[in-house]
């Protein structure tokens, strides 16, 4: 693409009669006359194509708890290095990370990291994998992709932490490179996806739908609870009774609270006892993986036997205080399996959280 080595050509777009190109990546189908950004900012249309402007940039690094992410059931104790690049295809008013997904300043993406040195630093740093996350990876597509087949060549596992807003031809390209994944499921009505969120929900459950029933990704959803938002008991147990139905008992659910924040500061926090009301829910449809989080809940946040009832992980924020699981990740009393990606023994990194720098990594 020339001298810019942050700025990439892409493959899913094509040309309109009128001259324009159209993205064909995610939903949003931008249509883009020369020189016009995208609504994710980052793809643009540059001499007559849609091209990535952020390949190779990021907005930092930082060692992460797994949990983190959060994932319970794949890979637990391990340390993950974390990254985002800039922008996002959807527009929450609630954002957690607006500063970074929401920016359109390119100073925002500091350091340098070509797919190799991200690969070599999280070998050198001892991380059993490699997260996108901050912003959505689904908008740098192929810098993701090229990163994980580096990864892969380390025997890094790669997560995507994501809202799952893509189409379905990239959809399936970038989900043959990741291991992992975890999925925003922002609400259940298309009423709050268009209003909050500026999406659409559809495309959501197609994602999900397709990662568990076309792929061996091992994947989490996670639910933001927003306090007379999205919260009310009839949207939770219509997402269960589809969750139940589409996805079965063994994907793991997230019920998470909201923090005032970005565009949402009108709204308060939400208090522990929506999320226990939306974890018992849940379990009465017949999860058997539901947690809490965003809040101090070791009883919410741990891991039970759906069997015997017995606590296989205990977890108090992202620190293991219990682990009853066997060598084959079966309840060690009575043998029944827990649906995961287990080691033999859980990881030691516990909570912290290490910012890096990966230019100490540069060859």
């Amino acid at each position: 693409m020339g001298a810019d080595a942050s700025i990439v050509a892409t493959k899913y777009w094509h040309k309109l009669p009128d001259g324009r190109a159209q993205c064909d990546l995610c939903p949003r189908y931008c249509k883009l006359a020369e020189g016009q950004r995208g609504f994710c900012f980052v793809r643009q249309n540059l001499n007559d194509q849609i091209v990535l402007t952020t390949y190779g940039r990021s907005s930092g690094f930082c060692i992460d708890p797994i949990e983190k992410k959060p994932l319970n059931h794949y890979l637990p104790g391990t340390s993950i290095l974390s990254f985002g690049t800039a922008g996002c295809n959807l527009g929450c008013r609630f954002c957690q990370n607006w500063d970074i997904s929401k920016s359109r300043e390119i100073d925002t993406l500091a350091d340098q990291a070509s797919p190799e040195l991200v690969a070599r630093a999280a070998k050198k740093l001892g991380c059993s994998s490699v997260a996108f996350t901050y912003n959505d990876p689904v908008i740098f597509h192929e810098y993701a992709i090229d990163i994980a087949r580096e990864c892969h060549k380390l025997d890094i596992k790669t997560v995507a932490v994501t809202a799952g807003y893509m189409c379905d031809e990239p959809r399936r390209e970038f989900y043959r490179y990741m291991d992992a994944a975890n999925v925003d499921l922002k609400g259940f009505t298309e009423e709050f996806y268009k209003r909050v969120c500026i999406g659409e929900l559809q495309p959501v459950l197609d994602t999900l739908v397709y990662l568990k029933k076309e792929t061996s990704v091992w994947f989490e959803v996670t639910t933001l609870l927003i306090p007379d938002t999205n919260d009310s008991t009839q949207e939770i147990e219509k997402l269960c009774r589809w969750y139940a139905d589409n996805l079965g008992p063994d994907v793991p659910l997230h019920f998470t609270a909201f923090h005032p924040d970005f565009k949402m500061t009108d709204k308060p926090p939400t208090p522990a006892s929506t999320l226990t009301r939306a974890r018992e829910i849940a379990l009465k449809h017949g999860l058997r993986y539901v947690f809490t989080g965003n809040v101090h809940d070791e009883a919410g946040g741990s891991t039970y036997c759906h069997h015997c009832q017995q606590k296989l992980i205990g977890r108090d924020w992202y620190e293991i205080t219990a682990w009853n699981l066997d060598a084959q990740g079966r309840c060690n009393r009575c043998q029944t399996p827990c649906a995961g990606v287990f080691n033999r023994k859980p990881g030691t990194w516990g909570a912290k959280r290490q910012p890096v720098r990966l230019r100490d990594f540069a060859a």
